[in-house]
């Protein structure tokens, strides 16, 4: 995959995580939107790590 390609998943990957602590923010303390935030919030983690890994190689 080329780095350029990397570096916009990048991008997005941190719009997705502004967009759910924003989210989490707007929630007003639902516990159900605050649980679904932190979900996506962990999977966005994963998605961070795996793409500065691949980051690091290229």
């Amino acid at each position: 995959m080329s780095p350029a390609k990397l570096r916009k998943m990048e991008v997005r990957i941190k719009k997705i995580k502004k967009a759910a602590e924003e989210l989490k923010e707007l929630s007003g303390g639902i516990q159900a939107v605050d649980r679904n935030a932190s979900r996506i919030l962990a999977s966005v983690k994963m998605l961070e790590i795996n793409i500065s890994d691949i980051l690091d190689i290229s």
